[in-house]
């Protein structure tokens, strides 16, 4: 169903580092969903709630980083999954920082449940909220998540 009372918004959602092998892996941390049936679906979501989705994936910090400055003044809100970046990377941190607008972070898994390592995220410092540990239905759920906090502050403003 889609809310045709809310002008569209634009969400950047951002991946990094291996994202780009959901599905593949053995262990099922990511669930069976492979990362083109995961873009599908959160382009059906965006859909859905009058956003225009630009789903990206890099391996590599630097185009991050240069993603969430190109999404400043563009989009109006970023949900990112760092991956592997999110316990290391402060210069995402900063980059976020920089971004006016609305940040989720999201993870597939649920990294408090795994290594000691994946507890502690420097996204999460910048971040207006996190979703981790549902699978695919987290990646659909942080896209409305952050549609909602866009158009609740552009209602106060």
């Amino acid at each position: 169903m889609t809310e045709t009372s809310n002008p569209p918004i634009s969400v950047w959602f951002l991946n990094g580092p291996n994202a780009n092998l959901y599905g593949l892996d053995s262990n099922k941390n990511y669930g069976t969903d492979s990362f083109p049936v995961l873009q599908s679906r959160c382009e059906q979501k965006a859909a859905s709630l009058d956003v225009r989705l630009r789903f990206l994936q890099s391996n590599h910090e630097g185009q991050l980083i240069d993603w969430i400055q190109e999404a400043r003044g563009v989009a109006d809100g970023i949900v990112i999954n760092a991956a592997g970046l999110t316990y290391t990377s402060i210069p995402i941190l900063d980059a976020l920082l920089s971004f006016p607008g609305k940040i989720i972070e999201a993870h597939m898994s649920n990294i408090w449940k795994r290594e000691p390592f994946r507890h502690h995220s420097y996204i999460s410092k910048v971040a207006d909220g996190v979703i981790a540990g549902l699978g695919g239905d987290g990646y659909e759920l942080a896209i409305e998540a952050v549609a909602r906090l866009v158009r609740k502050n552009k209602q106060v403003s």
